[in-house]
């Protein structure tokens, strides 16, 4: 691998593990210890995935997550929180953060989560060169070409991050069939640092509602099986 990571963490020790760890996965990090200088770096290095901190001196982490999605960058983020900050970890989310790790953390759980954003990212970002073979989910409305990675609703496009297209391709692929969150999560996430106070998946889908325009107590396409999971009905 030689993607190009950004770590921006204002505690140098953890900043300079995170880039032992990941250098030794052959992964170019580029290291800051503020969010300014990290800023301005951003002009003129186009990076393949990002790892925040939250709480920074100059700016915080979720400002720096809310510019790079206002700028048109794609790439995972992954969020950097403190261990009760849950407000911050769905703040996060919502700000188009792929995922969070609480701080402390394990190194190797913080690898295994950058290897697996990026693997997803970069088929994302990898159109077919065959489209006569292409594959399309399409149910009421919303058409999914999961080769082009291209989504439409009634005919306009959805701007979705690599997370929130892969548990939609999910859902839509086992439509009619009751998906647990702790499923998609290793379907989405491929690793085992799951448990049941993580609300990622709960906040991804919210997020893919409020882009769907389908907020309502009664959701047309993602509904929730309270206490077992998610579905999309097969009609």
């Amino acid at each position: 691998m030689s993607e190009k990571i950004l770590v921006v963490d204002d505690e140098k020790e953890i900043a300079d593990l995170i880039e032992v760890y990941l250098q030794n996965e052959n992964l170019n990090v580029y290291k800051f210890y503020s969010g300014t200088e990290a800023l301005a770096h951003m002009e003129s290095v186009d990076f393949d995935l990002a790892i925040l901190d939250i709480m920074l001196p100059d700016i915080s982490g979720l400002s720096i997550c809310q510019i790079m999605r206002e700028k048109g960058c794609a790439c995972p983020i992954i969020m950097l929180t403190a261990k009760d900050e849950e407000t911050d970890k769905i703040t996060g989310l919502m700000l188009g953060a792929d995922d969070y790790i609480t701080k402390p953390f394990r190194p190797l759980e913080l690898v295994a989560r950058v290897k697996a954003q990026l693997r997803r990212y970069k088929k994302y970002n990898t159109v077919s060169a065959a489209p006569a073979t292409e594959t399309i989910l399409e149910y009421a409305g919303l058409t999914m070409n999961i080769k082009t990675y291209e989504c439409l609703l009634n005919g306009e496009s959805l701007s979705l991050t690599p997370t929130e297209f892969a548990i939609l391709r999910v859902l839509l692929e086992r439509k009619g069939s009751v998906v647990s969150a702790e499923d998609l999560f290793h379907e989405i996430w491929q690793d085992e640092y799951y448990n049941k106070s993580n609300n990622t998946i709960t906040v991804h889908i919210r997020h893919l509602r409020e882009k769907m325009k389908d907020t309502g107590g009664n959701p047309k396409y993602i509904k929730t099986i309270w206490g077992v999971g998610y579905k999309i009905e097969d009609i």
